[in-house]
């Protein structure tokens, strides 16, 4: 009999229970499709690669490249891995003092390590990728990188200075390595004949089968055995009407608890910003090098962090730990009003953010959180902008808004915006103690513009 015989639970807790396994396999369901539109038409500016090769972006990111807060900051090259037939060699060439970082995510989204800049310095170096409980002999002068799941992402960043730094960047990618011991499975197909509105659970079923998760969360997925999500073949292609409705109401009640989680964060808040500092700390059993193994950065043992890894791959998809760049992103002014690019705003640095390596505010859209298309073609501002206009006190003051300003030292500093709801994202790369202590404050985004009058 399947494991969808679901006698004792009423609907309410049938739908409940599908409410908690959607937020549950989200970031499986969400990443492992992104894997599989990367490798099958790419990405914006980054072509497809099929597994085990690099793909090199030749320009910063822009509005072509529909990507959940992809970032405008750094030149990407992204490569997805499959070890199910034997461990790939990462190979990385001396990038004499550039900031780069190789983040490596799991199917789950967790970011099990890094190198680069900060962790491993910037010179050259060789990595074998293996996956779980390998117990090969690697080459000398090799680190061995231990992987949780058969499959992974590594996504790469190089610092770019601008345009004319793009040739350097472009060397550098080139010399980049992977090599695979041989070819592996590639991704499951899910079952034939399951309805597209149920597709989810049927990836889930399939994906979470072939890439199991840590061992504290296999407990934690045992109970949604009764949803069929651990039967060996699909439920869901010819389910009950009254079935197939309980599970599309589950869905779609999952899709608003995340939905709504996005703009009503607990993460604590400064000057309306919501401090997403620690939105990727949901890994807790995997830390490999670069990877802190430290309770400061692991979130508690609990459901809720099943919520906060959903809405972190929901929001910022493949996004690093905050010591490695700390994200705080605002969607309300200073008076807790809804960002609308109708309006203008003003945010003032009276100091830059500390850190050691660089700065940037993002703007993206809502509700998709993509880059938005200007007639300047500018994404973001920060501390490698060309241009920028500072006060006699050394404040910069940045211009938010659709509307480009007339004054030359507020165009020079303009942010543009769409015409609707916004969401801006400031990142600090390699953030120093200050950003997290408290003893540096972000500034509210404050709307400068008149409310229009009442006829």
């Amino acid at each position: 009999m399947p494991s969808t015989d679901t006698a004792g639970l009423s609907r309410a807790e049938l739908t409940t229970l599908v409410a908690d396994a959607f937020v549950y396999g989200f970031p499986l369901v969400f990443d492992l499709r992104q894997v599989e539109r990367f490798t099958g038409a790419g990405m914006g500016n980054l072509p497809p690669a099929p597994w085990n090769e690099f793909s090199h972006a030749t320009t910063l990111a822009g509005p072509r490249d529909t990507f959940v807060s992809i970032n405008n900051d750094t030149v990407y090259s992204i490569a997805n891995i499959d070890i199910g037939g034997g461990p790939v060699r990462l190979d990385i060439p001396d990038t004499a003092g550039r900031y780069y970082v190789m983040q490596f995510v799991d199917a789950w989204t967790d970011n099990f390590a890094y190198v680069g800049h900060r962790s491993t310095g910037t010179r050259a170096g060789s990595y074998l990728v293996v996956p779980p409980d390998w117990d090969g002999m690697p080459p000398e002068g090799v680190t061995v990188i231990e992987s949780p799941t058969t499959v992974a992402t590594i996504v790469g960043r190089w610092a770019v200075a601008g345009d004319a730094d793009l040739a350097a960047v472009r060397a550098l990618q080139q010399q980049l390595r992977l090599t695979p011991t041989a070819p592996g499975p590639g991704l499951p197909e899910p079952a034939p004949g399951v309805p597209e509105d149920l597709a989810f659970l049927e990836q889930l079923r399939v994906w979470m089968r072939a890439y199991p998760p840590a061992d504290r969360d296999r407990h934690y997925q045992q109970r949604f055995g009764p949803l069929g999500l651990l039967d060996t073949g699909t439920p869901y292609a010819d389910l009950a009407p009254d079935r197939a409705a309980i599970m599309r109401e589950g869905l779609a009640a999952g899709e608003q608890r995340l939905e709504t989680a996005l703009t009503h964060s607990s993460a604590p808040r400064q000057n309306g910003w919501n401090l997403t500092y620690h939105s990727f700390d949901y890994n807790l059993d995997f830390f490999q090098i670069g990877a802190r193994d430290d309770p400061h950065w692991k979130l508690p043992d609990d459901p809720d962090r099943y919520l906060l890894r959903a809405g972190a791959a929901r929001a910022g998809l493949w996004g690093n730990h905050g010591y490695e760049a700390a994200y705080a992103m605002v969607y309300t002014d200073s008076e807790d009003r809804p960002l609308d690019g109708t309006h203008r705003y003003e945010l003032r640095f009276t100091e830059p953010p500390p850190c050691a390596a660089f700065w940037s505010v993002t703007m993206y859209d809502m509700p998709d959180f993509y880059l938005v298309a200007n007639p300047i073609d500018r994404y973001s501002l920060g501390d490698r902008t060309p241009g920028l206009r500072t006060a006699p006190d050394g404040s910069l003051t940045m211009v938010l808004g659709y509307h480009e300003p007339t004054d030359p030292d507020q165009r020079a500093n303009w942010l543009p915006a769409p015409a609707g709801r916004f969401r801006p994202l400031l990142r600090i790369y390699e953030p120093l103690d200050a950003v997290f202590d408290g003893s540096y404050q972000l500034p509210p985004i404050i709307r400068v513009d008149q409310p229009p009058t009442a006829s």
